[in-house]
């Protein structure tokens, strides 16, 4: 039966009334608790407790406030895309920020439009830098990636026009005039606000709104993830610390139009049949876990506002504890209009807990996320109960996490080898297991994964010996110039009668950028003759967080950091090597294995399938990682000891 018959059939009905309307409004990035509602809830144990939502908070005082509200994959794009669509991201196609929307998705808004409704879509959409009428929608007023705060173009049906004002007041002026110009048919209204995302500019009105302003500190502000660059502590003590007040400024921006919408529903008489529900693409962190941004799985990430109003049904307002996803937002809109919920939709309906009956929506949640250039996060997948939490990092598992949430809800202590905790554990990775089998999950395919061997230079591109060590300056033997620098490095007594450059933990060796450096696309091998003095740190590094690598020293064991682009690799030899003349080889193979050898043995090789995928920004270093870090420094600092000689080469079978 056709959607409009369907429509049809409901509003004719003797037992059924009008149809309700939908208004969908969500900010970019403003984690769960950046709601006065919210910090008033949790009293001494708010963060922020001066932030005030007045226009959010009448809302959840008016509706439903879902306290256990998540998101399935923490990045923008991503999320919204899980809103429209009912179903995670290795369903619905867009895995990162840079995949346009498909015209032909199952949305909500498309289901609703050919219901009869009166779609629109208006603000920000964010797939990539996608342009045009937003697909699935019947009007759109909307604007070509992030936008710019001020006077930004707007598309209106994909035709641009300049725009005067702050984008939010702009966008709210386009949904206010939507919602005028279809007051009287059933409408379903989506407003997306760029605030608070960076660079957390508000409106002048709210320009010194929160000036001076300390949040309060939390027990996890020190407890770094597995795959953090920086490992050192946050050395910020007290019980307040500096926070980002742009971020609240540009909140309490949306919220005023947040009370713009709500009035204007007033005013056209139809607040009592408009379903309005207002919530976030993401979370975010303000320190915790020494994190800004989002992504990673910790709770400041993937926690979201969720509120609802539906007066027609919601007459006193409670607070629900279920575990809400975004991917229910679509199935609970067509299940509130009265319409078929896809099965492909892989959310469900909270419309019996809005209802107020006894229900239980979900024991446990699946979340994922992939790695996405330049960001450090690892792509990794989760599971979390209603207690507890599991973190598994596919391509590091030595990174595996386990949180007991019930006594621990700051994600401080990571339990995954305590074996107290053995049983939760086991418990966590069946569901893990159960959910991966039930979504269908599978590994997507990113765009550029596969790189290829460019061919491009072929043997030594960097040969450095001790002899040629001579007022501060190292001359490259190989002929393609890569002179190095030393900083603070001295030449001593080396192994039998050779001399050898001398590293003393705080030295280093810097070659600058050059063509031949590059190792992208193809194979390259590093040999290092070394002694190690210390059982912790850097000896060769390139590059940063997204693209490059690091052979290193960990727990006097040689390990070897590759950052290809699309994913990342560490490899972990178990021989001890500190105090002793060897040879140490790492790199690439033309098979796209990458492995560490020692004295010409192979101790570690597994298949990455692919070469680096671009030329790291970051110069090459010998003895440290000074600049934007490979990883999170599980060197522990610069080398120390001697290195007698170093080799680079390319397109070199090993």
């Amino acid at each position: 039966m056709h959607f409009s018959i369907l429509l049809a059939l409901i509003i004719n009905t003797p037992a059924q009334t009008t149809p309700p309307n939908f208004v969908f409004m969500f900010s970019d990035d403003q984690r769960y608790d950046a709601l006065s509602v919210v910090q008033k809830e949790q009293g001494s144990k708010g963060r922020f407790p001066w932030f005030q939502t007045p226009g959010m908070d009448r809302i959840a005082n008016e509706g439903v406030r879902f306290r256990n509200a998540f998101v399935v994959n923490a990045l923008c794009s991503p999320s919204r895309a899980c809103f429209l669509t009912g179903q995670y991201s290795h369903k619905n196609g867009i895995i990162n920020n840079r995949t346009p929307f498909p015209a032909e998705a199952t949305t909500y808004a498309s289901i609703l439009g050919q219901a009869g409704y009166s779609t629109g879509y208006i603000g920000k959409f964010h797939m990539g830098s996608q342009s045009g009428k937003r697909p699935t929608f019947g009007y759109s007023a909307s604007f070509i990636g992030q936008g710019k705060y001020f006077d930004c173009p707007v598309e209106v049906n994909g035709v641009a026009q300049q725009t005067k004002g702050w984008i939010d007041d702009v966008s709210t002026d386009f949904a206010i005039q939507f919602l005028q110009q279809n007051a009287k048919k059933p409408f379903a209204l989506t407003l997306g606000f760029k605030a608070p995302h960076g660079p957390f500019t508000p409106p002048e009105r709210h320009k010194k709104s929160f000036e001076g302003k300390l949040a309060r500190r939390t027990p996890n502000f020190d407890v770094r993830p597995p795959f953090s660059p920086n490992r050192n502590p946050n050395l910020v003590t007290g019980a307040e610390v500096p926070v980002n007040t742009g971020y609240f400024a540009a909140i309490a921006g949306v919220d005023d139009n947040v009370s713009r919408v709500l009035k204007t529903l007033d005013e056209l008489g139809l607040t009592e049949n408009t379903v309005v529900i207002y919530s976030s693409d993401n979370g975010y962190y303000h320190g915790e876990h020494g994190l800004g941004d989002k992504r990673s799985a910790y709770e400041e990430s993937i926690r979201i506002p969720m509120l609802v109003r539906f007066p027609k049904m919601i007459r006193n307002s409670f607070t629900c504890d279920e575990l809400a996803l975004n991917i229910d937002l679509a199935p609970t809109i067509l299940d509130l209009a009265g319409l078929p919920i896809p099965q492909a939709m892989q959310g469900k309906s909270w419309k019996n807990l809005l209802e107020g009956k006894e229900t239980t929506l979900r024991q446990s949640f699946f979340y994922e996320y992939f790695h996405e250039n330049p960001f450090f996060t690892p792509t990794l997948t989760a599971v979390r109960t209603k207690t507890a939490k599991f973190i598994q990092y596919p391509e590091n598992p030595s990174w595996n996490e386990v949180y007991d949430l019930s006594n621990d809800q700051h994600e401080t202590k990571n339990l995954i080898q305590n074996p107290e905790f053995s049983a939760l554990r086991k418990q966590l990775e069946n569901e893990h297991s159960r959910l991966v089998k039930e979504l269908d999950y599978k590994l997507p395919q990113q765009p550029g994964r596969s790189v290829e061997n460019k061919k491009g230079i072929t043997g030594e591109v960097l040969n450095f010996r001790a002899e040629t060590f001579k007022d501060g300056k190292i001359t490259d033997s190989s002929n393609h110039g890569n002179h190095g620098k030393a900083v603070g490095v001295s030449l001593k007594d080396g192994n039998g009668n050779s001399k050898s450059f001398y590293f003393d933990g705080k030295t280093r060796i810097d070659i600058a950028k050059s063509p031949s450096l590059d190792p992208s696309g193809s194979p390259f091998q590093i040999h290092v003759k070394l002694l190690a003095k210390s059982k912790q740190g850097t000896m060769v590094a390139r590059g940063g967080a997204s693209l490059g690598y690091c052979l290193y020293l960990s727990e006097g064991k040689p390990a070897f950091a590759i950052h290809l682009g699309s994913k990342s690799i560490i490899l972990k030899a178990d021989e001890q090597i500190s105090d002793r003349w060897l040879d140490l080889e790492a790199g690439i193979t033309e098979k796209t294995e990458a492995f560490i050898k020692i004295n010409g043995k192979t101790c570690r090789i597994t298949k990455v399938d692919q070469f680096i995928e671009g030329d790291p920004k970051d110069i090459l270093q010998i003895g440290a990682d000074t600049g934007s870090p490979v990883l999170e420094n599980r060197g522990g600092g610069n080398f120390q000891g001697y290195i007698e000689s170093i080799t680079i080469t390319h397109g070199i079978n090993k």
